[in-house]
């Protein structure tokens, strides 16, 4: 959604314009003071009640739910939560932070995969990762190997897979997509930096479109000054955040994503006066 922007040098009429435009519900998203020529003015960012809401309600994750118990005879089978996105979106950090953050999965005891077999530096990093927080991590080279990998994290509750980036220009087939059915994951979280272009992140989407995306977790938000255009990206987006990340730190840097992405509707691009 895109908040509308009122300027004006009395605050009193702006806000009885917005009244006017939204009705007496009109959401305040944000205000500031800037300046225009010699004058110095009010700049209000407003939004309709009812639309907000439908914002807020689409951004609205669900619970983490618990994995299904076993049938007889079965082994356990651990909750798997995927991260797809193109290269440099921050995927392998990211899953780091879920791993090792008390409130991303709690006192749940977490397990790492990868599919990125193609990047050796990936390996090593997700593999330094998992060695200095002590956490089990596979690797799957082909959809023979996953039940195998399962079985032996079958004693974790929750498995996070690092997946390879992809260009959205990229045409020719890749092959780890079908290692991520085999795995049948229950959320497949599409990983974007916060400052894409719109645009690119609508390619992005569609390249992934494959992996049938349950939910946006947007990266980097630290990069994006003032965090101008984050709530129009997801609502372009139309996908569930659960989280966001706005650094480099590990696991410091993982944020609850609705409250984050809401109070980013308020930005206004450029410099206040």
């Amino acid at each position: 959604m895109r908040p509308e922007l009122l300027r004006g040098s009395e605050l009193a009429r702006l806000l009885t314009q917005a009244r006017a435009r939204h009705g007496d519900d009109v959401v305040v998203l944000g205000t500031r003071r800037v300046r225009d020529g010699t004058a110095l003015l009010y700049e209000l960012a407003v939004g309709d009640a009812a639309e907000v809401e439908r914002f807020r309600a689409a951004l609205e994750p669900g619970p983490l739910l618990a994995a299904p118990a076993p049938g007889p005879g079965t082994a356990r089978r651990p909750r798997i939560l995927a991260l797809v996105g193109p290269t440099g979106a921050g995927k392998t950090t990211t899953a780091a932070k879920l791993a090792l953050h008390p409130r991303a999965f709690g006192g749940a005891r977490v397990a790492l995969l990868t599919l990125d077999t193609y990047r050796v530096a990936a390996l090593e990093q997700i593999q330094t990762y998992a060695d200095i927080a002590g956490l089990p991590l596979e690797v799957v080279y082909e959809p023979a190997e996953v039940v195998g990998a399962l079985g032996r994290l079958s004693g974790r509750d929750v498995v996070i897979v690092d997946t390879p980036g992809r260009s959205p220009r990229r045409t020719e087939a890749d092959e780890w997509p079908a290692l991520l059915r085999a795995l049948g994951p229950d959320e497949v979280h599409l990983v974007l930096p916060a400052g894409v272009r719109g645009d690119v992140a609508a390619a992005c989407a569609e390249s992934f479109r494959g992996c049938r995306p349950t939910h946006l977790l947007l990266t980097k938000l630290d990069e994006v000054p003032g965090e101008t255009g984050i709530a129009e990206l997801a609502a372009d987006l139309g996908l569930p955040a659960r989280w966001v990340t706005d650094g480099q730190d590990v696991p410091a840097d993982l944020r609850v994503a609705s409250p984050r992405i809401l109070a980013s509707l308020g930005s206004i691009a450029g410099s206040a006066a």
